[in-house]
């Protein structure tokens, strides 16, 4: 009987565990879409760079990622306030994360070559929300 309780336990961590890593990569997901298209187009680079993020740097699964990253495309334009995505990744994120989350940022959004003034402003408004010092930001762009 004890046995059968540990067994139920562990199950219901590794459920949430599961459930955690999928909230995870939601966000992260629709944050690096969000920045994508910021300038109003997102290009086949920006995608792929955003896939590569997802499975080099945070450790998804390529499968996953693409199952995810699909969905985040086809609801680009019911985007979340950025509210949303800082307070879960303030909450569930160190600053080493963060900082981070930020490079790839930078990465997807220098990775079509052009910089708009909207999406450097979104990543400064981003850092400010996610409480990383500008000379962090700043280095995080380098």
């Amino acid at each position: 009987m004890i046995n059968f309780l540990k067994n139920i336990l562990n199950n219901n961590d590794v459920y949430k565990q599961e459930e955690d890593n999928n909230k995870n990569l939601e966000l992260l997901c629709g944050l690096m879409i969000e920045a994508a298209y910021t300038d109003g187009k997102i290009d086949e680079t920006e995608l792929n760079k955003i896939k590569l993020s997802l499975v080099n740097i945070f450790d998804e699964k390529p499968d996953e990622v693409n199952l995810v990253l699909k969905e985040a495309v086809k609801n680009k334009n019911n985007s979340k306030s950025l509210h949303h995505y800082t307070s879960y990744i303030n909450k569930n994120f160190d600053d080493k994360n963060k900082i981070i989350l930020i490079e790839a940022l930078w990465e997807i959004v220098l990775s079509d070559g052009d910089i708009h003034d909207y999406e450097s402003n979104l990543i400064r408004r981003l850092a400010g929300l996610l409480y990383i010092s500008d000379i962090n930001s700043g280095n995080a762009r380098k």
